[in-house]
């Protein structure tokens, strides 16, 4: 019995030291896990309109769109609007007809990865149903696949 009674535990410092030590790792891990989750879930895109004019041409107008993706997701532009009218049925009262306003935008829509910068070329026609004329400010709004709207106020030359 002697024997027992001269044996010493981990002193109360010593164990509280290791437990402190034991929390914070822990604690350093779960955080990092969540860290890799959370980026996961919270992925968004946002393009910027970074410039936009028009130029006249004949016919119409030529209006060059530079756009960046800084968001940290991916977008794809689905549809271009002028004035709230897709670009497609802008100049006819039923169908488009060749010549007439139209951007270079797929019809699969223009993908942006994350920083990835790109130049939309839109061309409205003037006359027919445009009441468009030098002078207006149109409203150009791009949509995207996310359902967000990137809007542009130019000025017909």
């Amino acid at each position: 019995m002697t024997f027992m009674r001269e044996r010493k535990a981990i002193s109360p410092v010593i164990a509280t030291v290791i437990l402190v030590a034991v929390a914070i790792t822990v604690a350093v891990g779960v955080s990092y896990w969540m860290g890799g989750i959370s980026s996961q879930y919270t992925q968004f895109e946002k393009v910027e309109i970074a410039t936009g004019y028009a130029q006249s041409i004949t016919g119409g107008w030529n209006i060059t769109i530079s756009v960046k993706n800084s968001g940290s997701a991916a977008a794809t532009i689905t549809d271009v609007f002028v004035n709230d009218v897709p670009i497609d049925a802008y100049d006819s009262k039923a169908l488009p007809a060749a010549g007439t306003s139209t951007t270079d935008v797929p019809a699969t829509g223009l993908p942006l990865t994350t920083g990835q910068e790109a130049t939309i070329y839109v061309v409205i026609a003037s006359g027919g149903t445009s009441t468009l004329s030098s002078g207006t400010t149109v409203n150009i709004k791009l949509h995207s696949a996310g359902g967000m709207d990137y809007i542009k106020l130019i000025r017909l030359p």
